[in-house]
Order: C-alpha cells, then structure tokens, then sequence
C-alpha cells in the first residue's frame, strides 16, 4: 500500500513516529470547522490536543489520517509533510484505476453523474450521448433499485455482486452503486418479452405479474446468497439514455413508501404503492384528524391479528372466503371477526364506503401511530 511506504519515509526523515489511523468523517470535518479561524495557513491538517493529524484520504464515511506530535514538528516540516501527502494522492487513484475494469469504471461515470445531478437539485435531465452510448442506454431496460441491508462495515464487491446478479438473470445487466448500500440495476427487456407473442388478455396486467416474480425470485436469491436482508424496487421498463435520473428518483421513493407503509416487506412495486404515494403528500396535522375522525377514539382495537386479517382482507378484494383460506381460518371465524370489528368501531369493512375509511385509516395508522 502507497501510504504504509510514505508513512515509512516520514518516520526515517522527521526522526519521529508517524500513526496511521481511520476516524469519522463527523469527527474530522468538526475539527476542521473548529480551526478554521486559526491563522497558521495549514490547509490539510489540524490539531488534536499534542497530536497533528493530516489528511490522508476519504475512505466511506471515515478519513485515513497520519498523526504526528505536534511540539516535534517545526512549521515548515508540517507544511512539508502536507505537501508530500498531497503529491502522492494522484498516484494513489492512478494505482486504484489500474484494478478497475472497464466495466465498473463506466458504472463509477453514471454514477457520478446521477449524483451531480442530485446535488444540483435536478429532477429530469437526460444523459450525455457519450455516457448513453458507451453503455448501451438507449436500448429498453428493466430498472431495479436494490438497497442492502448489511452492516456498515460489510464491503460489497462490485465485480461479485454483478456476477451473482447476471447468473440470475442469465444475461448481462448494468450495475450502477449509488449511495452506500443502494445498487441500481438495468436488465434487459426481453427478460419480459420473452414469449410475449404466446400471451393473451391484458397485456399489461401481464407485465406487472411478470415483474412480480421476477422480484421476487431475485430478492429469495440476494437474501439466501448475499451478506444480508435487502429491499427491491421495480418499476416498467424505460429508455434509461432519456429517463434514468428520473427512474433513480422514483424507485427511491418506492422504497421509502414501502417501508413506510408496509413494515416487514422487502419488494416494493412502483404500481402497487400508488395511494400510499398520495397519502404521503398529506400534513401530519390532517393525517391525525382524519384518523380521529374514523377510527373515533377507537384504535386500540388495531391489534396485530386484526390489522393482519384487515390487510389480507383488503388485499383480496374483500372476499371473505378467499380471506379465509389465506388466513387458514374457517369462514366463520373471519366473520366474528369483522363482526367484532364493526361492534367496536361501528364501521363494517364489507360495505363499501365504510371499507375506502378504513384502508386508509389503517394505512395512515402504520405511519402515524406507530412512530
């Protein structure tokens, strides 16, 4: 490693012992702001009581630093061991390219795109030719947002995880890392396609099933062969050269309406989260009140078995023989049940005024209550 040689060079030249250590990025960014006002012009390092600790580089969210006795340090040799640090960083990320595949160093190029973009704020914009082009964007993609659930310590490795994911889908994939832990994927279209001229009925509602298992044979994969859980977003496919930015963003925020509104699921469909989105946009004040006003003082009564049967119930259609058999209860069981419910909060779940309330109560409940 370059920095253990130049850590070796210092030592010999200062007759002192140089420390090589990671602390937060919290940590060092605090001293910085809290000796910015000093008037010794040092522009790559700070002082920690005795200590000088100079920046090394940026490693996640902790920064290497070398640390130095201060009272052994004249000013010029700490100006001087700046700037030895500062000329041997370019060679560092020269050697680090070198290990980089021309694969993932077109994937880091999209990503620090669609990060600049996030910075600037921007919602909608399309991808330079030259990015679209050499990764093949103009072509319709399958957009998959997937965010792992492993520690922060876990490193994942861009080279295994697309290889584990291409063994899956059978074909190649692009694999874009976003954030920490956040992993955009684009397959092909024709994982859907495929056999498309045998299908009949409702050409979409066939997509969206086809997308369903397909997310969900991915997620039983990630979670069985991966470091860890994970959450998956889906959404149809798009022309990634026009709309990626725009995709990125919207299955972000799928994931954010699942695991808000559906602790405990994992796979979250753009499709199926389309009130949650519209409930997610109302005041907290006016959330409150329209629970108040529903459920009337009455939600305690939103235990865990009944807030299963009322999801599944919904989840249904509200047939109550279909419940029941997915609840593995007899028929009448489910009835007491919503006969109890209806006793207790004089709302009966299977008219249909009363069954729009007490969705959204219930799903308002899950963000609100339970906070």
């Amino acid at each position: 490693m370059i920095w253990e040689q130049v850590k070796e060079r210092l030592e010999a030249v200062l007759q002192s012992r140089v420390q090589m250590s990671l602390i937060p990025e919290s940590d060092w960014y605090q001293l910085v702001e809290d000796q910015r006002k000093q008037p010794e012009g040092f522009t790559r390092s700070v002082n920690l009581g005795d200590e000088v600790l100079f920046f090394v580089s940026q490693e996640n969210k902790e920064i290497r630093v070398f640390q130095i006795n201060g009272s052994q340090l004249s000013v010029s040799e700490r100006k001087l061991v700046e700037l030895t640090i500062e000329s041997k960083q370019p060679q560092e990320k020269k050697q680090k390219q070198a290990f980089v595949s021309e694969d993932e160093r077109k994937s880091q190029q999209l990503r620090e795109w669609l990060l600049l973009q996030m910075e600037r704020g921007t919602s909608h914009a399309e991808l330079p030719d030259a990015l679209a082009s050499q990764s093949s964007l103009y072509s319709t993609k399958i957009p998959l947002l997937l965010y792992g659930d492993y520690p922060a310590n876990q490193r994942v490795s861009y080279t295994e995880l697309k290889k584990l994911l291409e063994s899956f889908f059978e074909a190649d994939i692009i694999l874009i890392p976003l954030l920490e832990k956040e992993w955009m994927i684009l397959a092909p279209e024709g994982l859907i396609t495929s056999g498309s001229e045998e299908r009949e009925g409702d050409e979409e509602e066939s997509v969206e099933q086809t997308l369903d298992a397909l997310g969900s044979g991915l997620y039983e994969m990630l979670a069985n062969e991966w470091v860890g859980e994970c959450h998956l977003a889906i959404d149809f496919p798009v022309k990634p050269a026009k709309s990626l930015l725009a995709t990125v963003l919207k299955l972000r925020e799928t994931i954010m309406l699942g695991r808000s509104f559906h602790v405990g699921s994992f796979i979250h469909l753009r499709w199926e989260l389309r009130l949650e989105k519209l409930l997610h946009l109302i005041e907290e004040e006016d959330k409150a009140d329209f629970l108040d006003q529903v459920l009337r003082g009455t939600d305690h009564v939103l235990d865990s078995e009944t807030v299963t049967t009322l999801d599944h119930f919904f989840s249904l259609d509200c047939n109550v023989s279909e419940t029941a058999k997915k609840l593995y209860i007899h028929r009448n069981t489910l009835l007491y049940r919503l006969d109890k419910f209806k006793n207790e909060t004089g709302l009966d779940v299977r008219t249909f005024n009363h069954a729009v309330l007490v969705r959204l109560a219930l799903l308002l409940y899950k963000v609100t209550k339970r906070k």
